[in-house]
């Protein structure tokens, strides 16, 4: 549990903080909140890297939750503000695909540190990085001047938006350990719920909001949300079940794993600049309707995946599949969340968008996580009856169902039915799984479909 908790820590405080670091960047400038964030996260990394004990880690990662908060929505809003619209395109492209490296990279490394120095290091190596990052910030760009910005944090706001948003990431988080029928998962997720409401209610009511509900009159703000949610949701999903299929069913180490989701990565640090282009060229709707489309061929093919089949024929055009859609829809989403609100708003529209992306992602886990529990329960009782097994050794091996596909067949088993119950547990791993994908996919044609109805092409700067 203390493991655990500490490296939830510090996504529970930067999500359920991003829109008050984004309103704090519109308040107090875009620039100085971001410095604010750098300065606060090396050094909260240089105190994780130097604590002795477990509780001491947990608030030092909180600290580096807080800074993440400061810097997430930051940086894309920054990007909007200081390029003129030709050449905005081209540099959120790029931040885009420079986002996409790291998620791919930074379990690499960090394992590599950890194994070859100490588990401290992949705080230690933050440090440089941040005093570079903060010298160029510092030295190469200015603040954004901000003739609307408002004075005040919208106090009541914030603490409603970052206990509501706190309490539906903490639901969700233990809800994959606890089940939903847990009161201290029902109990956050419905104070979540209504302290969110309650921020909508307070954000009617006060004269300078912090996330001003007008944002949502444009449709396609609020169309380009919603191909987050859905497209996001999908690859929370996928990218979290993909590893115990490849793992458990097909036996990759989890170095190999990881390598399989590398094309994908790839095609956007390839591609995203050429998206970003062709975005300025015919617009981001026709863009935002074709990349969730060839996302969703590509949790399709993901689905196809089975015990024999060959990366090179199979998962390899899966994870093509999916990265090109991805490179064509990260760039101009992006770019039409920005353009979509006014520059004195870029910081909370960064915020809301991110907010958006983070908690889908987080909610696919639990919710699809029912889907393939359920199914596999079910699959996996049809393989017993037909295997006539004892309801000793049913019994046995039902105790152990939350493992999915990890299942552990008692050792005293003998071989052939033992090679049996394996191909069982994996066959009903696999129904649930290719579930999981076929919502996935679902979700990423509901995105196209949400682009083509409300995302305007003529769309302008309010």
């Amino acid at each position: 549990y203390p493991v655990e908790y500490t490296l939830a820590t510090c996504p529970i405080f930067r999500d359920h903080l991003i829109l008050v670091g984004g309103a704090l960047g519109d308040i107090w400038g875009l620039r100085r909140v971001y410095l604010i964030g750098i300065g606060l996260f090396a050094a909260a990394s240089l105190a994780c890297g130097m604590v002795r004990d477990a509780e001491g880690l947990i608030v030092a990662r909180a600290i580096q939750g807080v800074a993440g908060a400061l810097l997430v929505p930051g940086s894309l809003a920054l990007l909007n503000a200081a390029f003129a619209p030709a050449e905005r395109a081209k540099a959120i492209a790029t931040w885009s695909a420079l986002a996409a490296v790291a998620p791919g990279l930074g379990p690499w490394i960090g394992g590599w540190l950890t194994d070859t120095f100490s588990w401290r290091w992949i705080f230690f190596i933050n440090i440089p990085l941040a005093i570079v990052a903060f010298g160029i910030l510092a030295g190469s760009v200015h603040e954004i001047p901000n003739a609307e910005r408002s004075k005040k944090l919208d106090w009541v706001g914030a603490v409603t938006a970052t206990l509501g948003l706190g309490g539906l990431v903490f639901g969700f988080i233990v809800s994959t350990r606890f089940g939903f029928e847990h009161p201290a998962v029902y109990g956050s997720l419905a104070a979540g719920s209504g302290l969110l409401c309650l921020f909508c209610l307070v954000e009617r009511r006060v004269p300078h909001p912090m996330m001003p509900l007008a944002l949502f009159r444009s449709a396609t703000f609020c169309g380009a949300n919603a191909v987050t949610l859905f497209l996001y949701f999908g690859l929370g999903g996928t990218f979290f079940f993909l590893p115990f299929l490849l793992i458990e069913v097909r036996g990759y180490s989890a170095v190999g794993a990881g390598a399989v989701i590398l094309p994908t990565i790839l095609c956007i640090v390839i591609l995203s600049r050429w998206a970003g282009r062709l975005a300025t060229r015919v617009g981001a709707r026709p863009m935002l309707v074709a990349g969730p489309l060839l996302s969703a061929c590509g949790f399709f093919a993901f689905s196809l995946v089975d015990e024999q089949s060959d990366y090179w024929t199979d998962l390899l055009p899966a994870t093509m599949l999916l990265g090109l859609g991805l490179a064509a829809t990260v760039a101009p989403l992006s770019t039409t969340v920005m353009s979509a609100a006014s520059a004195s708003r870029s910081g909370i529209s960064s915020a809301i968008n991110n907010a958006i992306s983070r908690t889908a992602s987080l909610i696919a886990i639990p919710i699809l996580g029912v889907v393939m529990l359920t199914s596999f329960d079910t699959e996996l009782d049809k393989h017993f009856d037909r295997l006539h097994i004892s309801t000793e050794l049913r019994e046995s091996i039902s105790e152990e169902r939350l493992k999915l596909a990890a299942i552990e067949i008692p050792i005293q088993v003998a071989q052939p039915l033992r090679d049996e119950l394996t191909s069982a547990v994996n066959q009903a791993f696999l129904f649930g799984y290719r579930l999981a994908m076929f919502v996935s996919a679902g979700l990423a044609i509901l995105a196209a479909l949400f682009s083509g109805l409300l995302i305007d092409t003529r769309a302008r700067r309010g």
